[in-house]
């Protein structure tokens, strides 16, 4: 991507910002100001330790948290009955001038094989997701105004990053868009997938990844890959790696204590060393893009810990490429308090429930205060509400 192509992209994102996105809005930046600290947060909502003001505590019932899906929730319908909410058809009409194509009729009506490639599922879930906060901010605004924590699973980083005002709309839909490519591109030059493994206790997942891989050694495969992707929840875990690696831990299943594997509908093996060759693109177009430092916490998938400040942001969106997305560690940076404390309330932001499903195993009391918001409704109002 060339700087002359970021700056027309920055055009289009003054143009659009003009008009007051929730996403950008001054709600979020007031109260991200007021540096409200909760039980859970010694910092406050900017997630940075340094002259952080003390201010009275909010009771946790009383403060939000977000959290944004990832690729593979996207289904066809989804943004249906969305334009009724104030921007989101601008929203739309932005991402068809970053992506080149109609992105509303693609979620709308398909076909389903090109939603779920990869190079279009991602700018999907990213915008639907970011519809989704509008639809939010219409009907309960006051949850947009007590957000203390946002988190996104892989892709959905990116719209949590754009809620917490770190990054832009139209800019952060260009860096998803180079994203995609750069993750598609790679995934075509080595057979690979992910599958979805549930154990036992007793289950010993990087070891299986290590037989796997010397299984790999036999059949004349250099340097196979197969690592562990996402930790999802106890005894939850995706595995990615070169197909003949997945073959093996299918084969295998029953000695290595797995419950269930299920191969997942993905074109590569995301947050592998397979997706190297994608990391400099992205690394390349965050480098021209602005970021700042998110006004309200924002923690990374490679540790779970907060962003601090812009540097910070782009090394850690390039590394998670590579990176396995730590999402139930992250959940517990979240929510991890001292006992008979409250839970804040979580809302999920974009298509299907897989979050709240993860947050459920990993902290049933947390999700008793779990909501999730929609990207599909019955029928498309007119104008703004």
């Amino acid at each position: 991507m060339s700087l002359g192509g970021v700056v027309r992209f920055r055009a289009v994102a003054r143009s659009f910002y003009s008009k007051g996105a929730v996403f950008n809005s001054r709600k979020v930046r007031d109260f991200a100001q007021k540096s409200a600290q909760t039980p859970y947060s010694t910092y406050g909502a900017t997630g940075d330790p340094e002259g952080a003001r003390p201010t009275p505590r909010r009771p946790p019932n009383k403060v939000s948290v977000f959290l944004f899906p990832g690729q593979g929730s996207q289904f066809v319908g989804m943004g249906r009955g969305m334009l009724r909410y104030r921007n989101v058809k601008e929203m739309f009409a932005v991402a068809q001038k970053v992506l080149g194509y109609d992105l509303l009729s693609l979620c709308l009506n398909g076909p389903e094989l090109d939603l779920m490639k990869t190079v279009h599922c991602q700018p999907a879930v990213f915008v639907t997701s970011l519809a989704a906060v509008e639809r939010l901010n219409h009907e309960n605004p006051a949850a947009i105004e007590s957000c203390v924590a946002a988190a996104g699973f892989s892709v959905g980083e990116f719209a949590a990053l754009v809620f917490s005002g770190a990054m832009d709309f139209a800019e952060a839909l260009f860096a998803v868009k180079v994203r995609a490519e750069a993750m598609q591109k790679a995934s075509d030059q080595t057979p690979s997938g992910m599958l979805s493994v549930v154990g036992r206790a007793q289950a010993n997942y990087k070891h299986a990844c290590l037989q796997a891989r010397e299984h790999c050694l036999t059949l004349g495969i250099e340097n196979p890959v197969c690592s562990i992707a996402n930790y999802l929840f106890p005894d939850g875990r995706v595995i990615a790696g070169h197909r003949e690696a997945l073959d093996f831990l299918q084969k295998n299943s029953r000695q290595l204590h797995f419950v269930r594997t299920r191969l997942l509908p993905v074109s590569g093996a995301f947050h592998t060393s397979l997706m190297e060759p994608a990391v400099e693109p992205l690394r390349d177009v965050l480098r021209q893009l602005r970021v700042r430092r998110p006004e309200v916490a924002v923690h990374s998938n490679v540790d779970g810990e907060r962003y601090g400040h812009e540097g910070h942001v782009r090394r850690q969106l390039a590394r998670q490429l590579v990176s396995p997305v730590k999402w139930e560690q992250t959940l517990h940076e979240i929510y991890e308090r001292a006992r008979g404390l409250g839970f804040p309330h979580t809302y999920e932001l974009g298509p299907g429930r897989q979050l709240g499903a993860t947050l459920q195993k990993c902290n049933m009391k947390a999700f008793q205060s779990y909501t999730h918001v929609d990207v599909a409704l019955p029928e498309d109002g007119q104008g703004d509400e």
